[in-house]
């Protein structure tokens, strides 16, 4: 099958749609094709938001696929709208598939609606790190499903969490599709078990757009590569063994968090599982693997200092503001105080990887230390943001001076840090519509390989 036709059909939109405006257009919809699609309430979230989900279709095998398990991942909630309206309009392109469609255009919306105020503006890294929010990891929707494996015991889902497990439960799919983006980098796939054939196709779909694959670092250092950009999923049991190697504390007291739900899927159903990770920004860095006269270690030992840095940084501050009970109230407390930590066994864990791993020898492309040296900066400004904000929220309660000045010395590491990334970064975004196109065709090529495989 080919599904390139589809990409003219993808509107171009401009910004990212809200919690509220997805659940009108949910809505309508249903009212729109009554026969072809219902709409169910899954639960609800934290704060009480219900979790609409969309099913369409009558198929023998069932597809869950699900956005924003992070909340400040908003693509997969666009391409699940635009997906679900061509399967309820175009029965042709519904009957190609003997599937039954399960869709969650947002999975937490409670965390979803904290980073809107940068949805409207999603050119800007400036507006992006300065309205950024993601939960610590035992309060994402992702990293939240149950788990023994040594002394990690995790049996504590979210209620968004338990939307996902009641689905996985009932239907079993055969195919499911957690939705993520990256804000740096290039396109890269996660699967859960190895489906060569696949390969091409998802290094072939980012290059219709020109959109690069991710060649630099990978996300943790012990992904399994099946091919350029493509890894295999891994379980916590992976994080845990890695923790176990390189750092000197229990394992169990830095990750606090339990099992995925590509995990939680495989157990329950043996589902095939896709991660579709394209990022919100490019810089022509992000392909080059040309190679550099540093090497990878030498790389990795500059990223290693600029962290330890950035824990320094951010540690003071924090915990002057976490002083105040008034700061447990904002959302940004906890991923703050799970950062402050953990990071020191993170910190040593990853320093005795950087001096141990023999394969850190060769020398580094310009991918590699573009990653090592711009993209990890970008990311601190991120939890300096989430800092920011909290320490605004506090100040609207305490009037403390010490608290005032702090605050000032943080918004001038923001500062810097934005200047930084101006100067040293040469980016432009991409237009959400290829995005989601991406999105899209990596998904409805691989449910078609399955299909042709006879399920999952």
């Amino acid at each position: 099958m080919n599904f390139e036709s589809l990409i003219d059909e993808i509107p171009n939109y401009q910004r990212f749609f809200k919690v509220d405006e997805l659940d009108q257009r949910t809505d309508e919809l249903a009212k729109k094709y009554p026969k072809a699609v219902e709409v169910q309430i899954g639960g609800y979230s934290r704060q009480g938001h219900p979790i609409k989900v969309i099913k369409i279709g009558r198929g023998s095998k069932n597809a869950l696929l699900f956005g924003c398990p992070h909340p400040n991942e908003p693509i997969g909630a666009m391409m699940l709208d635009f997906l679900a309206e061509k399967l309820a309009s175009d029965e042709r392109f519904r009957s190609q598939f003997d599937y039954t469609w399960y869709l969650i255009k947002v999975i937490d919306p409670d965390g979803t609606k904290l980073n809107e105020g940068w949805f409207s503006n999603p050119e800007s890294i400036r507006t992006y790190a300065e309205h950024f929010y993601r939960p610590a990891g035992y309060l994402q929707v992702e990293w939240t499903f149950p788990v023994d494996y040594k002394t990690l015991h995790f049996h504590n889902p979210l209620p968004e969490t338990k939307v996902l497990m009641d689905i996985i439960d009932e239907t079993k799919p055969a195919f499911m599709y957690s939705l993520h983006n990256a804000g740096f980098g290039g396109v890269y796939y996660y699967i859960s078990e190895e489906a060569s054939s696949l390969y091409e196709t998802y290094q072939r779909i980012p290059t219709l757009f020109n959109v690069p694959l991710s060649l630099g670092e990978p996300e943790v250092p012990y992904a399994k590569t099946l091919s350029k950009a493509v890894y295999k999923l891994f379980p916590i049991s992976e994080e845990y063994d890695y923790l176990e190697k390189h750092a000197s504390v229990d394992p169990a007291k830095i990750i606090k968090s339990g099992a995925s739900s590509d995990e939680y899927a495989s157990r329950v159903a043996n589902a095939f599982s896709l991660v579709c990770e394209v990022p919100y920004y490019y810089d022509p860095r992000i392909e080059d693997t040309s190679e550099t006269d540093m090497s990878r270690r030498q790389a990795r030992r500059i990223a290693w200092e600029k962290a330890k840095e950035h824990y320094e940084q951010i540690k003071g501050p924090f915990e002057h503001c976490a002083s105040f009970e008034e700061s447990k109230e904002f959302a940004f407390y906890e991923t703050l105080k799970n950062y402050i930590e953990t990071m020191p066994a993170h910190l040593e864990a990853e320093k005795h990887w950087i001096e141990t791993d023999p394969t850190l020898e060769r020398k580094a492309t310009v991918a590699e230390v573009f990653d090592n040296l711009y993209v990890t900066q970008f990311y601190q400004s991120l939890s300096l943001g989430m800092l920011r904000r909290l320490m605004d929220g506090v100040l609207k309660i305490r009037n403390d001076e010490r608290l005032f000045r702090l605050k000032q010395d943080v918004d001038e590491a923001f500062e810097k840090k934005m200047d930084y990334l101006y100067k040293n970064l040469n980016y432009r975004a991409i237009p959400i519509k290829d995005l989601v196109a991406i999105q899209l065709l990596a998904g409805l090529y691989t449910i078609s390989y399955l299909q042709s495989q006879g399920g999952s």
